[in-house]
């Protein structure tokens, strides 16, 4: 008489896989964490050191700028926050490095040396908000439009939609954004006189969030530019979720669900759509750590007072200080935005847990 073995093991359950998972992706994250806070401390120590290595003292050569521009020597005050940036010759690096750290964590970047004496912090404040307004509205607009008109063409490979607009948008994403943005310039504002051709809002209007005349100055102004970063933004992320898109619907997964009877939406985005779209979440991420940079050849462009005119003002006369403090909240941004996006692929793609 023979015996029948019997498996009793119950089915996985798909809470109980979810549970397993959940360390594997949180010690993952961890590892993540962990390299991003390396690399900022890096960041930091770069920014600290680069200037202390340029030929001569850095800190004299910023006062002597100052007098030159001023006409009176910096004050007392000055010349310690000079020395606090780019160090002081009678003090070891290690107290400069204190000093520095110090005055970064209480966001405390010194002094302009062009607009003297203007704090870096100041001028950084208030050209922040315009960027985050325009610049991160407007990817994320752009991101939205281009990701699900990609995967609506690449779900439907070789049709005329597919054909029409994925040769616009190689074109529109060939096309340099500042090129575009002065056509714009001298189409809807020299010739229509349609928006204005410069600044951030209406310089008659009194500033004041609470001045329902000064925001709707400020949607004017920033319409064109705002227009132009869509335009060129689109293409690119409908470009790229289109080509993964082509090689998603014919995965096996896919097929296998069409033939369930599922419906075609459902199909693309349950199915093609959500694995297509971890090229996109890497990318929007990157795309919005670059955001405190923001758009610098569109602003400069049209003069807008965002962080990117502010970066190329710096460079151009030489502000050391403007700049290191822009080159570090770039960097960091960037770093936060990896991480936001590792964090997501997590969520997105079970292997990632599963290979973590």
């Amino acid at each position: 008489m023979s015996t029948i073995a019997t498996d009793h093991t119950a089915p996985a359950d798909p809470q109980a896989r979810l549970a397993r998972g959940l360390p594997a992706a949180t010690q993952y994250l961890a590892k993540r964490l962990g390299f991003y806070l390396v690399t900022a401390v890096f960041a930091v120590i770069l920014n600290f050191a680069i200037p202390r290595f340029m030929p001569g003292d850095p800190g004299a050569l910023m006062a002597r700028q100052i007098q030159q521009q001023t006409g009176a020597p910096p004050s007392l005050e000055t010349v310690k926050a000079l020395h606090a940036l780019y160090g002081d010759p009678h003090k070891n690096l290690v107290g400069q490095f204190i000093d520095y750290i110090t005055e970064v964590a209480h966001f405390d970047f010194g002094l302009s040396t062009t607009q003297y004496p203007t704090p870096v912090g100041q001028l950084v404040m208030q050209a922040l908000p315009w960027t985050l307004i325009l610049v991160s509205i407007t990817t994320i607009v752009a991101w939205i439009i281009g990701t699900l008109l990609g995967a609506w063409t690449g779900s439907r490979p070789g049709s005329r939609p597919d054909t029409w607009l994925t040769a616009g948008s190689t074109f529109l994403n060939a096309l340099p954004a500042f090129w575009l943005a002065i056509l714009a310039l001298g189409l809807f504002s020299f010739k229509l006189h349609w928006v204005p051709s410069s600044g951030g809002y209406d310089a008659n209007v009194p500033f004041s969030l609470n001045n329902i005349w000064f925001l709707l100055s400020t949607l004017k102004y920033g319409a064109l530019p705002a227009a132009t970063i869509v335009v060129i933004g689109f293409s690119g992320w409908l470009f790229t979720m289109r080509n993964v898109m082509v090689t998603t619907v014919s995965e096996d997964y896919v097929q296998l669900a069409r033939a369930k009877g599922l419906s075609g939406r459902t199909v693309m985005l349950r199915y093609a759509a959500r694995n297509a779209l971890l090229p996109n979440v890497t990318g929007l991420a990157h795309a919005i750590g670059g955001v405190i940079g923001g758009v610098v050849l569109t602003e400069i462009v049209f003069t807008y007072p965002g962080m990117g005119f502010l970066l190329f003002q710096s460079v151009s006369t030489h502000d050391f200080p403007v700049m290191q403090a822009i080159f570090l909240m770039i960097t960091l941004a960037v770093l936060v935005s990896n991480f936001i996006a590792d964090s997501l692929y997590v969520l997105l793609d079970p292997r990632t847990r599963e290979e973590a």
